[in-house]
């Protein structure tokens, strides 16, 4: 039951990026700027953050104290983050949404790969399977279909 729990916010975080892109590109359109979209986004998103981390028993100054203690490529994540935000809202008004995702899916799909055989980043070894490569290749099949369609 607790798995169910977890594939449901999963499905639902997917769910969150083609809308955020569409909100992101209606805030470029306005701005004249996808950067300033994205950064406004980041914004709003700091103060969402900030307001939601006053409810962990941790406090700011902890979190800053074992923050300062992450190696260097860790606080790599937020320009990651900047990077995503800023490529969809310029790429997603282009190529749409389907495609836009089916795309960001397949290079997501790549990389977890990679991350779980190699377990870069920590993450726990799940050896590349036949399985494997051969959701992936559904994903670029899948992909290919929105495309042409």
């Amino acid at each position: 039951m607790q798995q169910l729990l977890f594939f449901v916010l999963a499905i639902l975080c997917g769910a969150v990026f083609p809308t955020q892109a569409g909100l992101n590109a209606q805030m470029a359109r306005l701005t004249g700027q996808a950067l300033w979209a994205a950064f406004f986004s980041f914004v709003m998103g700091v103060v969402v953050l900030f307001l939601a981390s006053l409810t962990t028993r941790t406090s700011f100054g902890e979190a800053v104290a074992a923050a300062k203690t992450a190696p260097w490529y860790v606080w790599f994540a937020g320009v990651l983050g900047a990077y995503y935000i800023s490529t969809v809202i310029v790429v997603m008004p282009r190529l749409g949404v389907a495609l836009t995702f089916g795309l960001v899916v397949l290079g997501q799909m790549i990389v977890s790969l990679l991350l779980d055989h190699y377990g870069w980043l920590g993450v726990a070894v799940k050896p590349i399977s036949i399985g494997r490569i051969v959701g992936a290749m559904l994903i670029v099949g899948g992909v290919v279909l929105i495309r042409k369609f």
